[in-house]
């Protein structure tokens, strides 16, 4: 009895100090990356107001890696330790995921070869070892390079200390990678990015701590205007799964830097409640993560199989959304007590430091 009410206690303080603004940023960032998936699928990627949504969105996904940063409180410890914790918590899930992935795409293709015959044409096994996503989840690629980001930013600690700040200079080594084809192997080539917003989150929460909440405040609301000016006047884009870099470079960064500091600080000042739908998105951005995808191939594929076709029928829009909301909403409490599915290892059976 006494147990139970201590895990009551602890439960309840837990949703008291949870952070309500990142939940809604990370719930508008699933709901903007489930949209696109669903768009593009469907064949409306070029509709023009999806693209100017797109275009002063496009650094919401780069504000997981802020999150991360802004959270951390060390990456320090047993190397061997710490690269086990990361791996059972992000590999895990990116093979178990990437795999059901997998079994979707394939067995579809397989099952069907005469339906599916030009597409079994294109697929290169190269791509296993050139890309890091899976035929069937691609998005899978994000898992892998958080957990590259968890290494690399473990062992550049211990060479580089925070307050040399030569973080700020690796959007010039992700942006010159571009510009020589994106030379390294598993998407790699995005993970400099990924170090650069995890650090920045870590410092903007520095900042939090050392200025009030009024002045706090007014900073995040200049960085705002200033995002929307600069978005508007001197724009830029970076597709981080990509590590493509769209017109003007410098532009991408300080806009990017601007609306995701900018965004959670306003929300961070402000006495901001729990936002129901999103928020509970946001809370279990993992599960409508990692499990998007194999159901939008699934309802394609299955719809294929009928010989009925999806693109431009604004019809499979809405059904394909109302199917990944639901479905995902209805089994987040059965896939997060799998961690090999949800990386939601307890603590006591983790190895390392669990930031």
């Amino acid at each position: 009895m006494r147990k139970a009410f201590c895990t009551y206690c602890t439960t309840f303080a837990e949703m008291k100090q949870r952070n309500h603004a990142f939940d809604l940023l990370c719930g508008l960032c699933i709901v903007r990356m489930v949209m696109l998936h669903v768009m593009a699928m469907c064949g409306f990627r070029s509709v023009f107001w999806f693209g100017k949504l797109m275009a002063w969105t496009f650094f919401f996904l780069s504000f997981f890696f802020f999150k991360a940063g802004y959270f951390n409180k060390t990456v320090s410890g047993d190397s061997l330790f710490f690269c086990k914790d990361k791996a059972k918590r992000l590999l895990v899930p990116y093979l178990a995921w990437g795999l059901i992935g997998n079994a979707i795409y394939f067995g579809f293709l397989y099952g069907w070869p005469k339906l599916f015959a030009s597409t079994l044409r294109r697929i290169h096994w190269s791509h296993l070892w050139e890309m890091s996503h899976f035929y069937g989840n691609p998005p899978t690629w994000f898992l892998f390079s958080f957990f590259m980001m968890y290494v690399l930013v473990h062992f550049w600690r211990r060479f580089v200390h925070r307050e040399l700040y030569l973080w700020v200079l690796l959007p010039a080594v992700s942006y010159w990678l571009w510009t020589q084809r994106n030379p390294l192997w598993m998407s790699l080539n995005n993970v400099a990015m990924g170090i650069f917003f995890f650090e920045l989150g870590h410092w903007w929460h520095g900042v939090e701590r050392r200025l009030s909440r009024g002045w706090f405040l007014a900073l995040s609301v200049l960085l705002v205007a200033v995002f929307i000016y600069g978005n508007h006047h001197w724009h830029g884009e970076y597709d981080m799964s990509l590590n493509k870099w769209v017109q003007r470079p410098w532009g991408e960064v300080v806009n990017s830097v601007c609306a995701i500091c900018g965004l959670s600080g306003v929300l961070l000042s402000l006495p901001l409640r729990r936002i129901p739908l999103l928020g509970f998105i946001g809370e279990h951005s993992m599960v409508f993560f990692v499990m998007h995808y194999p159901l939008i191939y699934l309802y394609r594929m299955a719809l294929q199989v009928n010989h009925i076709n999806i693109r431009h029928q604004w019809m499979h829009v809405y059904i394909l959304l109302g199917i990944i909301f639901v479905v995902c909403g209805a089994t987040v409490r059965y896939i997060e007590r799998v961690p090999w599915l949800s990386g939601r290892y307890k603590k006591d059976e983790g190895l390392g430091n669990k930031d």
